[in-house]
């Protein structure tokens, strides 16, 4: 199932999601995307922080709102897909892909193995595996409840995804290649031109 429609609005370029859960890599294959291609970057982390901005409080009080608060998220999903229906951007978040749905030229969903991801965070912030791991995993369960109550989506289910990639056992390089590569194929296919690729094929 897919959420998103922009009616009749014209995009300027290709919308690309990236979606997966924390540690997966995919901001970081998300950023390089994006500025390699010379397309615009988007996090939902972003978007939250700029919609406390313009609340005037804290991340954290605005989790708090959001907790209990359902608008909260639906202003940052409402966003996500403005962002998406103008099209020229690589989009990043743990759900972006259902937001955005059809209205995504690409959906890419990066993971990897949960001790794998939970050791990266924790060697990343210099935090314990055993508040990480109870972090994630209530984090996660969150997310996917949320999706299921306000949407009925089951964000466990990736048959939305064009390209699902396990980056555990992958080298950033390696990963990052394959996404790149899929990545411009794809949009080739759909009658993109897109400096970052370079030329298809056999047209060079």
């Amino acid at each position: 199932m897919l959420l998103a429609t922009c009616g009749g609005e014209r995009k300027v370029g290709p919308t690309i999601a990236v979606s997966g859960p924390p540690g997966s890599g995919k901001t970081t294959y998300a950023r390089r995307l994006a500025r390699e291609l010379g397309l615009e970057y988007y996090s939902a982390g972003r978007i939250f922080r700029e919609l406390a901005r313009e609340k005037g409080v804290s991340l954290e009080e605005l989790n708090r709102i959001a907790a209990e608060d359902p608008r909260i998220d639906m202003e940052i999903d409402s966003r996500t897909l403005k962002i998406g229906c103008k099209g020229g951007a690589v989009v990043e978040g743990h759900l972006v892909a259902w937001v955005l749905g059809s209205v995504a030229d690409v959906r890419i969903y990066v993971t990897a193995p949960l001790e794998v991801r939970v050791r990266r965070i924790a060697e990343r912030e210099g935090r314990s595996l055993e508040e990480v791991y109870r972090e994630t995993v209530f984090r996660e369960y969150v997310q996917w409840r949320r999706f299921l109550d306000y949407y009925g989506i089951d964000a466990n289910s990736l048959h939305i995804f064009n390209l699902v990639l396990d980056t555990g056992w992958m080298g950033i390089e390696e990963a990052y290649a394959l996404i790149k590569s899929y990545v411009c194929e794809t949009l080739r296919g759909k009658g993109y031109s897109v400096p970052g690729c370079g030329a298809a094929p056999g047209n060079a």
